[in-house]
């Protein structure tokens, strides 16, 4: 999912409406739908961010929340709920009576929440998308460099020219490399400059499930991302897909997704897509399930 960790996202632009949702209110056995394995899947990685940071979460029948005193809290919304003013009330009473009134960001994939009276903004609606296990367009993560030609080249044989490689991260080396493309790619101005293990402490990748993934351009840091896999589940999130400016429209993005991806194979994947991104993640078999909605609380 292409969302900051530190702020709600705001897509450049509105986004079109999406498909009905498939969720567990539509099944008849009451089996979760695909959208929520993707909020499972987004709960969970909060959890293990949790985890590695020693913070304190909740967990309700609706909803996920982390504690994050300083960074902001955050929320995902889980399952479909029948009175939105009543589980306004019970967020209401946690994150601005329990937990403070600090920062927080919550993630409302039904779309049904007003949380204006509180003093939060919305943002525009994202999609979250999910592909099914199977196998991915024919994709070069490595790529070898002909004979340079004289004179300047378009910008489709420059990136015909250039090595694209990705490699996991193992060490906190690899990680620390991983969270600068990410804060700077993004970019998330609120770890901005860069400080490493602020945002992907090294205990990070001690939780089952996280892997963080770094794309190189002819030797050099360009694109990351990270995936969480649900084994339980069954299915992989990709999240904080970035790449640094210079490297963009090079090819690196889709590189590193689909590295990612090959990794698991057998696994549902899910992720929530900006505007800009959503054409590759179309490309690379995803489907839209429901638009999700932001909300931010920022106080002043």
């Amino acid at each position: 999912m292409d969302t900051p960790a530190d702020l709600c996202a705001h897509p450049p632009a509105d986004h079109p409406a999406g498909p009905a949702a498939d969720h567990s209110a539509d099944r008849p056995d009451g089996a979760p739908g695909r959208l929520e394995l993707a909020n499972d899947n987004a709960a969970a990685f909060w959890l293990a961010q949790a985890a590695a940071n020693g913070w304190d979460h909740l967990r309700r029948p609706h909803y996920t929340a982390v504690r994050r005193d300083g960074a902001g809290h955050r929320v995902v919304i889980t399952r479909p709920y029948a009175e939105p003013d009543r589980l306004r009330e019970e967020l209401a009473d946690l994150l601005i009576g329990t937990w403070g009134g600090g920062p927080f960001c919550l993630e409302d994939p039904y779309g049904r929440l007003d949380l204006a009276a509180l003093g939060c903004e919305a943002g525009l609606g994202q999609a979250v998308m999910v592909r099914e296990p199977g196998p991915l367009p024919a994709a070069a993560l490595t790529t070898r460099r002909p004979p340079r030609p004289t004179g300047p080249a378009p910008a489709a044989a420059r990136e015909d020219r250039e090595r694209r490689e990705v490699h996991g991260a193992v060490d906190a080396d690899g990680l620390a490399d991983v969270e600068r493309v990410i804060v700077d790619g993004f970019p998330i101005r609120d770890r901005q400059p860069w400080r490493r293990g602020e945002l992907l402490p090294p205990a990070l990748l001690a939780q089952p499930g996280v892997r963080a993934w770094l794309g190189l351009l002819d030797g050099r840091p360009a694109g990351a991302c990270i995936t969480y896999e649900d084994l339980r589940a069954g299915t992989v999130g990709v999240y904080w897909v970035a790449t640094l400016p210079d490297a963009r429209s090079r090819g690196i993005a889709r590189a590193v997704v689909t590295h990612a991806l090959a990794a698991h194979p057998d696994r549902t994947a899910t992720l929530v897509a900006t505007l800009l991104g959503e054409p590759l993640y179309r490309h690379l078999g995803f489907t839209p399930r429901a638009l999700t909605h932001w909300w931010r609380h920022q106080p002043h």
